[in-house]
């Protein structure tokens, strides 16, 4: 589900995984038609590398 607001409201997504400056930033660069697709490739890497320190957070548990 991340993954598509990710690629649909790359703003949001941030926002969803606790990165609210991010967020910010995010759709100041989505305002522009030409920035909408370095936004949805940002905020994708981003939930990414969100998911991976879960996974390793999990693990030291």
């Amino acid at each position: 589900m991340r993954l598509i607001l990710a690629l649909l409201l790359p703003w949001l997504q941030f926002f969803t995984i606790g990165r609210p400056f991010a967020g910010i930033v995010c759709l100041i660069l989505q305002v522009t038609v030409i920035g909408w697709i370095p936004a949805a490739i940002w905020s994708v890497y981003a939930l990414s590398q969100f998911t991976t320190d879960r996974k390793i957070a999990g693990m030291k548990r």
